[in-house]
């Protein structure tokens, strides 16, 4: 259905491809709110990240991206574009550095295009900022660092707050045939970049056998291709396995519901952190001062090896020390402390 047209000033964001940076830009989204609440903002985003843009109050709607990751579509893009145009959007941000991810603003002939300078994006971007890696050394520093006037120094950045729908949470926790009085831990075993970045799943299951006999229900979360790695935890405890059985809209708030959660760096620690769910991030070739849990409620778990962080996919040495030598009794002390704290 077309949408109404746009009567109030109004920004578009083009949204990030992941599920932890889109968590991540609300940050920016929650700046533009706070320096303009009078003008509105939509998300250009991957459909499948929709769930998670209806959760953040700043954002108006979201509008589907219909191109697949990594996916040129000029004719989609170009489709989409001219029909924004109409729209009355004064300016679009682009938080993907690609060239393609300008291309929509630009069909859609949007007067302020601002991104960073990369790919060669000259006209189709035309507020371009420099990108120094050196300042904007977290993700959502960069994100945050688009909204802001050029050469204005960085804010202090807000935290992501998704919001939680508790009726839809007791809908699906019946659905699930869920019922506890018990506090709730949540694991999140994988991870899309790869091995390098996850937590050996024996160690989950033997953190979640303990935490069960102390009282605790362990839910494991995930995708479809988590399924596995929820059926190996399960298989050593008594945790539920609902990899692949929820919805992203139910992850959220199932998170929501949780107490504690386990998780490697991955986008449903973001997501976690984001409903005010205690964290404990998991690190292995990834870094927490690059992408960490946006939250005061925290733990991080990183051995600060000479060999990490090394951001490969897979271990390249072989070994994996910086995920085998993060103990399960480091994790249990941990969750301990943060549940009587």
């Amino acid at each position: 259905m077309p949408a109404e047209p746009v009567t109030a000033p109004a920004t578009l964001i083009v949204g990030p491809s992941w599920v932890g940076d889109m968590v991540m830009a609300q940050a920016l989204f929650i700046l533009l709110n706070e320096r303009r609440p009078e003008a509105a903002i939509d998300v250009l985003a991957p459909g499948w990240s929709l769930p998670i843009v209806a959760r953040m109050p700043e954002v108006r709607r979201g509008i589907a991206a219909e191109t697949g990751h990594g996916e040129l579509g000029l004719g989609k893009r170009r489709r989409i574009g001219y029909g924004l145009r109409e729209e009355g959007y004064e300016r679009a941000i682009v938080l993907p550095r690609s060239l393609k991810s300008a291309l929509i603003p630009w069909f859609a002939r949007i007067p302020q295009r601002t991104g960073f300078r990369g790919e060669s994006r000259y006209g189709l971007i035309n507020d371009v900022r420099p990108f120094d890696q050196t300042v904007l050394d977290q993700t959502v520093k960069r994100f945050v660092a688009l909204g802001l006037e050029p050469d204005e120094a960085l804010p202090t950045v807000p935290f992501p707050s998704l919001t939680i729908d508790r009726q839809k949470q007791g809908k699906v926790m019946e659905s699930l045939g869920i019922v506890t009085e018990r506090p709730v831990i949540a694991m999140m075993p994988g991870a899309e970049y790869g091995p390098a970045k996850c937590w050996p799943l024996d160690y989950f299951s033997a953190l979640s056998a303990l935490l069960e006999k102390e009282g605790y229900d362990v839910w494991v979360l995930g995708s479809d291709k988590d399924a596995p790695a929820g059926e190996r935890i399960a298989s050593g405890s008594a945790a539920r396995n609902l990899c692949g059985r929820t919805s992203l809209e139910d992850v959220i708030d199932l998170l929501g519901y949780a107490e504690q959660a386990i998780s490697n760096d991955s986008g449903l620690m973001h997501v976690a952190a984001a409903v005010g769910t205690h964290v404990h991030g998991i690190y292995g070739s990834s870094s927490p001062e690059f992408t960490p849990p946006l939250t005061s409620e925290r733990d991080i778990h990183w051995l600060h090896l000479d060999c990490s962080p090394c951001f490969e996919r897979t271990c390249p040495l072989g070994h994996l020390r910086c995920l085998k030598e993060l103990t399960v009794a480091r994790l249990h002390k941990a969750v301990q402390e943060a549940h009587s704290g």
